[in-house]
């Protein structure tokens, strides 16, 4: 897709505040600091609509994006790392929760984990929420340009078991700073709206 709108239309922490335009919704979860703001830049063609922060854990809203007057992308805060109390870690997880397991326009979670490294706990723990749920995932994996790419299959080896992937959730190999995988996520995401 190519993107010429886009724009931050809400910030939001209740449903009443969600958006009423009926479009479809991809929600993009990861651990705080994998690169979900880099993620969403790449794919909109935009250097910093979304936030790139170097503090872990500075989205506490739900921030819906409408892209091209088509779809949203609803960045939902991280998990992991955040340095915030714990009651605020509840009250972003009762958030995330009630978005993702009531809202109907949502088509599918985008997860990153990082190729990198093996799946967190917590990345594990956000992966099978989604399959409890039966809510669809694609999974992107991040950071591609940091390995040589002889050593991706091994990485996403890697990722597929830790998460113990359905083999239907496709897997992306994805560089925010290349631009590697932008047309397969795209792919992904147009095939469910």
């Amino acid at each position: 897709m190519i993107v010429h709108n886009v724009e931050l239309v809400i910030s939001a922490v209740r449903p009443e505040q969600y958006p009423e335009d009926g479009l479809p919704e991809f929600a993009l979860a990861g651990r705080s600091n994998v690169g979900k703001s880099s993620f969403i830049n790449k794919m909109i063609g935009r250097k910093s609509m979304a936030r790139i922060s170097s503090k872990p854990g500075k989205t506490q809203t739900l921030n819906f994006y409408k892209i091209e007057e088509k779809l949203f992308y609803v960045d939902v805060p991280g998990y992991g790392y955040a340095k915030v109390s714990k009651s605020e870690r509840e009250a972003w997880g009762k958030m995330i929760e009630r978005y993702i397991t009531g809202r109907e326009e949502l088509k599918a979670v985008i997860q990153i984990v990082d190729l990198r490294h093996p799946p967190s706990r917590d990345d594990v723990n956000m992966y099978d929420f989604m399959k409890h749920y039966d809510i669809p995932c694609i999974i992107i994996a991040t950071k591609a340009d940091k390995i040589p790419k002889g050593k991706w299959d091994k990485h996403k080896k890697i990722v597929r078991e830790t998460l113990d992937m359905d083999k239907n959730d496709p897997l992306i190999v994805f560089s925010s700073e290349t631009g590697l995988g932008k047309d397969a996520a795209w792919a992904e995401i147009e095939k469910r709206m």
